[in-house]
């Protein structure tokens, strides 16, 4: 049926399809125009052909089968999961079996740092939940608390169920100081990582290793950088354990991942695909016989890096995208962050709208009714390929100087993420790249509640999941510099937070005048740039005449006047504009005429366009409205 389908419509060699398309483009760069090119390291082509495909070693692979491109499994089911604050154990279970009956499928407990949790804890926090049908995770573990892993298993076995059938997960990572505090306790953390592998060595599904991969997203890394590392502290716990005398099969089974999900839909279903199959290598490479140790186990939350404060409900359209990433490329356990997680503890209504979020993506959408959809997408396939090779060149890298924490002590893990991170600020700076409703199409309108803070839109101060981990008694002389978490929005977020507690309420009036068009297209731009900084703007449709418009800017008191209209006005219009308003107000020229330097030689000083570094320009402004930074 298909075949004679196809026989209506004759076949298109690449070589015609590249011909009309350099005939569109009337002399422009191909490359320019029609290639992106990703923070990852590789160029993404317009479109790609079943030709393309030829060579991919994986292609062709069922889902459950190495090196699980496709997935570890035949079916495409994911758990629901929600992290719950345990420092009150009675009231964390009162809440936890209250989700349960509410579309979660899993529970991730937050532990009081380093404290253990005893015995009698796991008998009030985990009432009531049948723990051979809800995985749990535990966050929060470190050296000082392998306790609490020996305490629940002792539970586990008082329950009289089949061991086995518990699914649990436990973050001992000797690695996370390193990460997040810069000093590494190497024997210390070992010793305890040695403890909890032998403890839960009889217990199949009880995961005590994770790799952290997370933290590089939250540092603004690249994809192909956050699948690097997070193989690189991989393959450095399967070297340290195996040297201690385990064998690599059961550490493989003692290791699970926790990602990020960023914003680049196709991207971050790729990233999940890719990292299965390099895992998978990396797991043959010790040795391993092809089977179930090499199969990644893969939680997934959603990218605290792109979390804003201003128009926080866009939030949620992050969070629904990502996860239809995650749920996409076949993640084991997912969470979805609530839209107000980056500046109060969740209400339940936001709560409630993550959850349900993936309910949808079950219920309604069907999303694990069908394994990795994407399979067989010439795009997709390509870009998976495409970021395993420049995934597995970088973990190479890493590996040939030492390894991770070698490589994290010479501080080029850190400047490698730092590279990308200052493109991307600088994208966002320039506008080149959006956070919508923050750098572009801000909420006119919008001002900071009382919870929203100096701290949190500090870069300087880490946010919820990136917080800095005590010494829990390690102190060393050789510490390096740390990864340091941020949101992509902070920068722009103290900006307009300076705005919003100045105390002050300065305005940008929009002087339209000549060409309709020309004139409402620059008063819209400029609308929008002047938003960003919390200024308020005044529009107009058109004035009849630039004294009309100058004389309604001074009854407004508006602080900034902008000058929106086409080039070929600007010549005698602006410096008369600039006559009649005097030093009442700051004098602005939207857009990059042609007569800019005639107009700087008269003493117009101000401009603003696409080309302006939207950051550094409205700090000038508001240095000029007399501002404060925060």
């Amino acid at each position: 049926m298909a075949e004679k389908l196809f026989t209506e419509f004759p076949p298109v060699s690449t070589a015609a399809w590249e011909e009309v398309i350099t005939k569109d483009l009337k002399g422009a760069d191909y490359e320019k125009k029609l290639v992106w090119k990703t923070y990852d390291g590789f160029s993404v082509r317009p479109y790609y052909r079943a030709e393309d495909l030829q060579g991919l070693k994986y292609f062709g692979k069922n889902p459950g089968e190495f090196p699980f491109v496709r997935g570890t499994k035949q079916n495409n089911k994911w758990y629901i999961n929600e992290s719950l604050c345990c420092e009150d154990p009675a009231a964390a279970n009162s809440k936890a079996l209250v989700l349960l009956t509410k579309g979660v499928e899993s529970l991730t407990f937050h532990l009081a740092e380093g404290k253990s949790f005893e015995l009698s804890d796991f008998a009030v926090l985990l009432k009531g939940i049948a723990l051979d049908k809800v995985p749990v995770g535990f966050r929060g573990c470190c050296p000082k608390t392998v306790g609490t892993l020996v305490n629940f298993l002792k539970y586990v076995d008082g329950l009289g169920i089949d061991k086995d059938a518990v699914h649990a997960t436990f973050d001992f990572s000797p690695l996370r100081p390193l990460n997040k505090r810069g000093t590494f306790c190497e024997e210390k953390g070992f010793n305890a990582l040695i403890e909890c592998v032998k403890a839960a060595a009889p217990y199949k599904n009880v995961r005590v290793i994770e790799v952290d991969a997370y933290i590089y997203n939250s540092c603004g890394a690249s994809s192909t950088q956050e699948l690097a590392f997070a193989l690189s502290q991989g393959s450095e716990y399967l070297s340290r354990l195996s040297d201690a005398g385990f064998d690599i099969e059961t550490i493989a089974r003692k290791i699970y991942f926790h990602f990020g999900v960023g914003s680049s839909y196709f991207l971050e279903i790729a990233k999940f695909r890719a990292a299965r199959m390099l895992w998978a290598n990396v797991v043959e490479d010790y040795g391993c016989a092809k089977g179930c140790p090499e199969k990644m186990l893969v939680s997934a939350t959603t990218s605290e890096y792109n979390l804003t404060v201003y128009d926080s409900y866009v939030n949620m359209l992050r969070g629904t995208t990502e996860a239809m990433s995650a749920a996409i490329a076949g993640v084991d356990y997912l969470e979805v962050l609530p839209y107000d997680f980056a500046f109060r503890v969740p209400n339940e209504f936001s709560s409630r709208i993550a959850r349900n979020v993936q309910n949808i993506l079950k219920e309604e959408a069907r999303f694990d009714k069908v394994v990795d959809p994407a399979a067989g997408s010439y795009y997709v396939e390509m870009i998976t390929d495409k970021m395993a090779q420049a995934a597995w060149d970088l973990f190479r890298k890493v590996e040939a100087a030492g390894g991770y924490v070698a490589q994290f002590k010479a501080g080029f893990i850190q400047s490698e993420i730092k590279a990308v991170s200052d493109k991307r600020d600088k994208n966002f700076a320039t506008r080149r790249d959006t956070i919508l409703g923050t750098n572009q199409y801000p909420n006119f309108l919008e001002k900071a509640g009382d919870e929203i803070t100096k701290e949190i839109v500090s870069r300087d101060i880490p946010t919820h999941m990136g917080q800095v981990i005590k010494a829990h008694g390690c102190h060393r002389d050789d510490a390096v510099e740390p990864l340091r978490p941020y949101r992509a929005a902070e920068a722009f977020e103290a900006l307009r937070l300076a705005t919003d507690r100045s105390g002050k309420e300065p305005k940008a009036f929009m002087l339209t005048f000549g060409n309709l068009a020309m004139c409402r297209a620059r008063a819209q731009f400029s609308s929008n740039f002047f938003a960003v900084a919390g200024i308020r703007i005044i529009d107009n449709n058109r004035f009849a005449s630039i004294e009309e418009g100058v004389k309604a800017a001074l009854a407004s008191g508006a602080e900034i006047v902008v000058a929106c209209s086409s080039d070929d006005e600007y010549a005698g219009a602006v410096p008369e504009i600039a006559r009649l308003i005097g030093d009442k107000a700051v004098v602005v020229v939207a857009g990059e005429p042609a007569c800019k330097e005639e107009l700087l030689a008269k003493g117009i000083q101000n401009f603003i366009s696409v080309k302006s570094n939207v950051l550094e320009t409205l700090r000038g402004y508001q240095e000029k409205l007399g501002i404060k930074p925060l």
